[in-house]
């Protein structure tokens, strides 16, 4: 495993990567999608075509995150067409990514418009790995650069000194350090489960930048990078999960207990059956379960967050009204965030959400996973037509 430091560009020219297919049995290709779902978002001069970075890296020796499996000890495997890469925040700590670049035949829309770059960032118990199973191909078939972020303390990425990974202030100047150094074009920020929280907290300091509040990051980073748009995808509500835990408590005493055991008490990293109910459905095929759960197990080293300090630095403060386009996705056998966290979301952005048929809470890993990644395209089409207008 190797550390890599970015130190020039030049013209870069693209390879193939193999096409993918859902799990519904269908085959999914770009162009087949191009053409049924329309014209794309945020502009972008063809001469960032010929401009892409090509990266030379220094190499640099690095522990890998290991997996147990049984006598052996594996870290995960890049999909074909992806590289594991390394940013060096202020802090001196590295942060993972994982890097998938949009392939050339399907970088532009049909009025000539760049496609913008896509920032996925994960929830507690994750890294960029889950998104590096499914979604990072589709999207880079589709045409987009992916970048898929591991919060410090997790994945692969370095771990802080402290009982937590960091505060949402922290994790979110991380990801705007990120975004500022790295990424050539406003992105689409995507973010799941907690990791949607960290994003609303992104819109938020990026409003603050805009405005006569001053923002409440490090400083570091004096105000987030602008975003073409953002995704909230099964996310924490803007305050928090307190909500979520006493609904269930209320009106689902049995499930409210296992949640609290799978999470708070990391028991969904023994028990296969309750870390199945917990992130996945019904219908997923055992050994993929198991193979998620050792990778969970391994990613996280440290909680994400001190549960209490978030909690007292909740609700993520309003944006500014049209500070960025957003899409608020959940998922109809979410076993986390349930309908009224998905409505709470949607009513304090002002947007209609939108709730998955038949997926469970780890949409880009479950068995349907190509159900929320095709919603998501459809709506980058429409941000990136909506744009050209």
């Amino acid at each position: 495993m190797v550390v890599f430091k970015k130190i020039g560009f030049e013209k870069k020219s693209f390879g193939e990567t193999p096409q993918k297919f859902c799990s519904t049995g269908g085959r999914v290709h770009s162009t087949a999608m191009a053409a049924a779902a329309g014209s794309l978002l945020l502009g972008g001069s063809p001469l960032l075509s010929i401009l892409r970075p090509q990266i030379k890296w220094i190499n640099i020796p690095r522990a890998a995150v290991a997996v147990p499996s049984g006598d052996k000890v594996t870290s995960y495997q890049l999909r074909e067409g992806q590289r594991r890469l390394f940013h060096r925040l202020p802090s001196g700590l590295a942060m993972e990514v994982i890097f998938q670049e949009g392939q050339a035949a399907a970088s532009y829309s049909e009025e000539g418009c760049r496609n913008p770059p896509l920032v996925f960032v994960h929830g507690s118990f994750h890294a960029a790995w889950c998104w590096a199973e499914h979604w990072l191909p589709f999207f880079s078939d589709s045409g987009y650069d992916c970048y898929a972020l591991s919060l410090l303390g997790q994945g692969e990425s370095d771990v802080p000194s402290g009982t937590a990974a960091g505060t949402l202030q922290t994790h979110t100047s991380d990801i705007a350090d990120f975004i500022l150094k790295e990424v050539r074009s406003p992105p689409v920020l995507i973010g799941h489960s907690f990791g949607g929280l960290i994003v609303q907290s992104y819109i938020s300091n990026m409003t603050d930048a805009s405005s006569s509040n001053p923002s409440s990051l490090s400083e570091n980073v004096a105000a987030p990078p602008l975003l073409a748009g953002a995704v909230l995808l099964c996310s924490v509500p803007p305050t928090g999960n307190s909500g979520l835990l006493w609904r269930y408590l209320l009106t689902k005493p049995i499930a409210a207990i296992k949640v609290t055991l799978s999470l708070a008490a990391k028991a969904f990293a023994n028990s296969l059956p309750l870390c199945k109910e917990t992130f996945f459905s019904s219908t997923m095929e055992d050994h993929l379960v198991l193979k998620y759960q050792k990778l969970m197990k391994a990613s996280s080293k440290l909680s994400l967050f001190d549960l209490r300090k978030l909690n007292a630095s909740l609700p993520v403060p309003s944006p500014a009204k049209n500070t960025v386009k957003l899409l608020i996705m959940g998922a109809s056998n979410d076993f986390i965030v349930d309908a009224e966290g998905l409505n709470e979301t949607t009513r304090f952005y002002g947007v209609q959400p939108i709730c998955v048929e038949g997926v469970a809470h780890d949409m880009m890993l479950d068995s349907l996973w190509c159900k929320g990644a095709q919603i998501l395209l459809l709506w980058l089409q429409e941000l990136q037509k909506d744009q050209v207008v």
